[in-house]
């Protein structure tokens, strides 16, 4: 890893870039977990040099985003079962206390709409990665219900190790598609207004999904124990 008295102004500002980037495309799915990570690749990829690469790296490593492992390379982080936990912890005190500051027409309730009415529409052809994208950025806009920008920043990587869960399972329909009505349900308590019931919704929301995604993820490491035995 980079020393960060190494890069000017400039370079540690694209640095930040290419790793809010990065994130951007963990949240999408576009990167798997385990996945080894070419420095040449990923450097003519957003059109960096060496020493700004391993800046970037540094920055998602210290994100949980990344790991380092001597005398191998840089790989995509593959949280587990304690790492979930966490993540819902922090999810429920984020978005929660999003939800207990929202106000009537705040444009963060539109934005929900109509990612609710596109989740409805991908799910139909059960393109279920893409609708757990939409899901991803629903949560996203909840939180822009704080208008803050050191809640969004601190939410984008929970949304990224999220995505990485995810990406360990093969199939997450039963992820997904339960939450595409749920989602509308705590957007019709949200425009009117119901703070109580929009709360009550969210923390079942939360502890359901929290379950599941946990199962679904043992469920994978038992397989993949029995694929390849020690």
């Amino acid at each position: 890893m980079t020393n960060e008295k190494t890069l000017d102004t400039n370079d540690r500002s694209l640095a930040e870039s290419v790793a809010a980037r990065i994130r951007e495309l963990l949240i999408a799915g576009e990167f798997a977990p385990g996945e080894k990570l070419s420095e040449q690749q990923v450097a003519a990829r957003f059109g960096i040099s060496r020493n700004t690469l391993r800046e970037v790296f540094r920055l998602l490593t210290s994100q949980r985003l990344l790991t380092y492992v001597p005398n191998r390379g840089v790989f995509v982080v593959a949280p587990d079962e304690a790492a979930v936990i966490d993540i819902y912890r922090v999810r429920s005190v984020i978005q929660k206390g999003a939800v207990q500051v929202a106000t009537w027409g705040h444009p963060a309730i539109s934005r929900m709409r109509l990612l609710v009415e596109q989740g409805r529409e991908v799910g139909s052809y059960a393109n279920w990665r893409q609708v757990g994208t939409i899901n991803m950025e629903f949560h996203r806009a909840m939180v822009e219900l704080c208008d803050s920008t050191r809640l969004n920043a601190i939410f984008d990587l929970v949304l990224a190790e999220l995505r990485l869960v995810f990406g360990q399972l093969e199939e997450t329909a039963h992820l997904h598609e339960p939450y595409i009505g749920l989602n509308a349900s705590l957007v019709c308590a949200l425009e009117e207004g119901n703070l109580p019931a929009a709360l009550l919704q969210l923390d079942l929301y939360l502890v359901k999904s929290e379950r599941a995604v946990l199962a679904a993820l043992q469920r994978a490491r038992r397989h993949s124990r029995r694929e390849w035995p020690s």
